[in-house]
């Protein structure tokens, strides 16, 4: 039996994709265990992590863009990164309005990067483990809408906010795990 190793440049943009997967994943466990007992007010405290969670994506965007530029157009990842900073925006002045506007806002940006997740992880399949990220970028679409649904209910919480957290960050573990083939392939 035979195999065929990775071309370099894959094998460098799995470990990289792996180690920047597996800081989000803790980052995202690690902001949702935080933000569970805040949920059902904003404090300040808890505006500056709604705020700090997009510019967090901002930033791993930034690092995914250097790690896949030699082997993808980075065009997508842009779009991300000012998505992003456009929704921490959004949600610092939202959060000035309550919990509804927070909510539409924290929607509008899950649709919005759920799909640019889901059209970056498509072609990124020959690398391994994207079909996690494929599907967490379908479903955040979903729950995006699911946000901006819930902003009209009679006593909304962020507790939707902290369900979007666990899931992504659980998805973002079994990618970093699934691309541990493609980066140790050389």
């Amino acid at each position: 039996m035979t195999t065929l190793a990775a071309p370099p440049t894959t094998t460098g943009t799995a470990s990289a994709l792996r180690r920047l997967y597996f800081v989000r994943f803790g980052f995202a466990i690690a902001w949702a265990l935080v933000m569970f007992t805040m949920a059902k007010e904003i404090s300040p405290v808890a505006a500056v992590l709604l705020v700090v969670y997009p510019l967090f994506d901002v930033g791993a965007a930034i690092v995914d863009a250097n790690a896949t530029s030699e082997t993808r157009s980075p065009v997508l990842l842009y779009v991300n990164m000012a998505v992003s900073l456009i929704a921490a925006v959004g949600v610092a002045i939202a959060a000035t309005s309550g919990i509804p506007a927070v909510l539409r806002v924290w929607g509008a940006w899950a649709i919005v990067s759920g799909l640019v997740q889901l059209i970056v992880a498509v072609p990124r399949r020959k690398l391994g483990g994207q079909w996690a990220m494929i599907l967490s970028g379908g479903i955040s679409v979903l729950a995006g809408g699911s946000f901006v649904a819930s902003a009209g209910a009679d006593n909304p919480t962020l507790a939707g906010a902290i369900g979007y957290a666990v899931p992504g960050g659980i998805f973002f573990l079994i990618s970093a795990l699934r691309l541990g083939r493609t980066a140790k392939e050389a």
